[in-house]
């Protein structure tokens, strides 16, 4: 389970978006497939240059992509 209190729809915009890949999106914002599969399942925070290269790459708002619960530890 995932306790970090960031959270994110990379996937699901991924699918949304011609069912991009990993490594579509890795290559297009300049990082590695298992950085993508990191930040997908929670185990890794972007930085936010990164985060906001991910948004730019979908055309979304930042907050499209990612979601902060500050009710999370």
């Amino acid at each position: 389970m995932n306790n970090s209190p960031l959270s994110n729809n990379i996937r699901r915009l991924r699918l949304d978006n011609g069912r991009m890949t990993q490594q579509d999106l890795a290559d297009k914002v300049g990082v590695t497939r298992q950085t993508i599969i990191a930040i997908e399942s929670g185990k890794y925070s972007p930085s936010l240059p990164l985060a906001f290269r991910i948004a730019q790459t979908f055309g979304v708002p930042i907050e499209q992509v990612f979601e902060y619960d500050n009710e999370k530890p």
